[in-house]
């Protein structure tokens, strides 16, 4: 779980850009604001993944899984 909540941009996407060096299936990852939503999904979904957001109380919790190809 990578926990990116009170980060401001464009510091969640360096996160989750370092996490994907691993190249593993899936990630998990809080942010607390749309801004950083945004940005997330934007950058997961070009890097090859998708990106499913719920939010509870202003904070959102994306799953960020790879596309199957």
């Amino acid at each position: 779980m990578i926990d990116a909540r009170g980060i401001s941009c464009p510091e969640p996407v360096i996160m989750i850009k370092k996490a994907m060096m691993n190249q593993a299936a899936e990630y998990e990852m809080l942010v607390d604001n749309r801004t950083a939503l945004e940005n997330v999904t934007r950058f997961a979904q070009h890097n090859g993944y998708t990106v499913k957001a719920t939010e509870n109380n202003g904070e959102y919790t994306l799953k960020i899984c790879r596309t199957k190809e």
